[in-house]
């Protein structure tokens, strides 16, 4: 089994926080929806003929793309890759583009998961990251998608904004539990350098949370979700009634995916590879039918660091026999001290052969990893 993710680069403005892959010039969009849909034909062998079973639509936005450029995408990939009949496939959404055509014409072609870039229900917050929409689009695009007929909804908001006291975050993890979506995806502002944020933060122009009232506000979360019914399968994730991203635990189970577009990643089993990060440099290099990409071969202990890393996140927890099928190593062996202070400490539980981060040790999940990792 293994999946496919389309990177599309675009977006109507640039939010303030976001490092990721993207453009806000949009007059290449043709062009790279050809190169995207020309992409998964020279990279059909990719995944040495698995079925896909996920398929997800990031950015960006891909919500930005018209309702023909999505579904020549789509055929494409249908074309040229073996898609289960029961496939999970996803469309990252922008509020603001989700109007009744929209979400008609997503549904009948195909799309049966929706991820919506909520972020925040409060609109003084959402100005302030620069986010196109305001609080009363993004409850409407969420009730608007259940009237649409969509029964797999994910949002997203973000914790850890600055400000003197928790009221606003619980108001949003409060109108966030009353619009019920399926799953949640909750995420740390973090500030990167090469992001306006990043260049306010150097002027001194804004304070970010210190990692108490990130903390405090992560455990309020993750309380509320639980009261609510919901289940804390990874440590930024929340599903109800079984509804986890497919597509996202596939990383996390390390199974193979394919990535196309500018900036996406793929991943063999054995190899790495993404994409350059150019929109114009990749629509070229398609159009005369060569791959740009940046390859890496993974050693044993990268791809050991790898599991411990993701592994840990989950409630699944780190699989030693996974690290030792995959590269050799012994991690209950090379760590058996470390790893019983940290049982002993309460950040750690053992259970059933894996490891799992207690409610406590998923406050310090980078710190424990690294802990763990295999020198190379």
């Amino acid at each position: 089994m293994a999946g496919i993710y389309v990177h599309i680069p675009f977006c109507k403005q640039a939010c303030y926080y976001c490092d990721f892959h993207f453009s806000t010039t949009r007059h290449l969009q043709e062009d790279m929806v050809r190169a995207i849909a020309r992409e998964a034909e020279l990279q059909k062998h990719f995944l040495h003929g698995e079925s896909v079973e996920t398929l997800y639509f990031g950015g960006g936005t891909p919500s930005i793309l018209e309702l023909p450029q999505l579904e020549r995408i789509l055929q494409s990939i249908d074309q040229h890759f073996s898609i289960q009949a029961n496939a999970e496939i996803t469309l990252e959404a922008n509020p603001e583009d989700l109007s009744a055509e929209k979400l008609r014409g997503l549904k009948a072609m195909g799309v049966n998961r929706l991820s919506i870039g909520t972020q925040s229900f409060n609109d003084e917050f959402l100005h302030w990251l620069n986010r196109v929409h305001d609080s009363g689009k993004a409850i409407s695009a969420i009730e608007n998608s259940r009237k649409a007929g969509f029964e797999n909804l994910s949002i997203d908001l973000i914790f850890a904004i600055p400000h003197a006291d928790h009221s606003i975050w619980h108001k949003d993890v409060a109108m966030a539990v009353e619009l019920a979506p399926d799953h949640l995806s909750a995420y740390h502002l973090t500030v990167e350098p090469n992001t306006v944020f990043g260049n306010w933060l150097k002027k001194r122009k804004i304070d970010i949370a210190d990692d108490q009232f990130a903390a405090e506000q992560f455990e309020y979360l993750y309380e509320q979700m639980l009261l609510s019914g919901y289940d804390a399968y990874e440590i930024s994730n929340y599903a109800r009634n079984g509804r986890i991203s497919r597509h996202n635990s596939s990383y996390w189970f390390h199974k193979p995916y394919l990535g196309l577009g500018p900036g996406a990643h793929s991943f063999n089993g054995i190899k790495r590879q993404h994409n350059i990060y150019n929109n114009p440099k990749y629509i070229k290099a398609i159009e005369t039918e060569k791959i740009p990409m940046v390859e890496e071969i993974l050693s044993p202990a990268d791809l050991a660091n790898e599991i411990i890393m993701t592994g840990l996140r989950t409630k699944w927890g780190l699989k030693p026999g996974l690290i030792l099928e995959k590269s050799g190593y012994e991690v209950m062996e090379i760590h058996a001290v470390r790893i019983e202070e940290l049982i002993y400490e309460g950040m750690l539980l053992l259970e059933n052969g894996n490891l799992i981060l207690s409610r406590k040790g998923r406050l310090f999940a980078d710190t424990i990893a690294a802990e763990l990792f295999i020198a190379g």
